[in-house]
């Protein structure tokens, strides 16, 4: 990023670089995150950012992909949560699925429709494992 924002994916603009105060302000445990944001959308568009560290978790998402998002982390994360798969081994199907460059697959960089398709995925692998591990 060379000292800039990340340019939001919505209207192209630089981001600013605001604290969790302004992100959330109902959560003062968030208060010293730092995180990157453009109002663009209604209801703005964020990302937070690794730790203590100025480097953003992916993209910035509005209300739908924050979601989104969610989602995917929710069924994908099962998969090595549950002992299922290891976590890298995880990903690297992840990456296989999404025909992805492991070093490309974030769930963080993904857009609405490659998260829908990360939860489909991950149902169905975490079904097929289920199944295997109980026949």
């Amino acid at each position: 990023m060379n000292g800039l924002t990340p340019i939001c994916n919505y209207c192209g603009n630089f981001s600013e670089k605001v604290t969790g105060k302004e992100i959330y302000p109902h959560r003062k445990d968030l208060f010293h995150m730092t995180f990157y944001s453009c109002n663009c959308q209604l209801g703005g568009a964020y990302v937070g950012c690794h730790g203590t560290s100025d480097k953003p978790l992916g993209r910035l998402a509005n209300a739908e992909l924050r979601k989104a998002k969610s989602a995917a982390h929710r069924s994908f994360d099962q998969l090595w949560r549950s002992k299922l798969l290891k976590r890298q081994e995880a990903y690297k199907w992840l990456a296989k699925q999404m025909n992805k460059a492991g070093a490309d697959c974030h769930i963080g960089m993904f857009d609405v429709d490659e998260c829908r398709k990360v939860v489909s995925l991950s149902q169905d692998k975490f079904i097929g494992l289920s199944n295997e591990t109980t026949s």
